[in-house]
């Protein structure tokens, strides 16, 4: 999230609006990717929580 909103502010610095424009996409992209991982991340324990305590062996699953 700190490199999207740092590549945000140099953006905005920017005169040239073609590289503006590219830094503000690659803003956008680095805020999905975090927001995906912080979302993964949160999941992560309800995942952990719903496994069996018990790993069966294979021939028996």
């Amino acid at each position: 999230m700190e490199t999207a909103q740092s590549l945000l502010r140099a953006a905005m610095s920017m005169t040239d609006e073609v590289v503006a424009t590219r830094l503000k996409l690659l803003a956008d992209d680095y805020q999905r990717r975090a927001e995906k991982a912080s979302s993964v991340d949160a999941a992560k324990p309800a995942r952990s929580a719903a496994r069996p305590e018990y790993d069966w062996p294979q021939e028996l699953v």
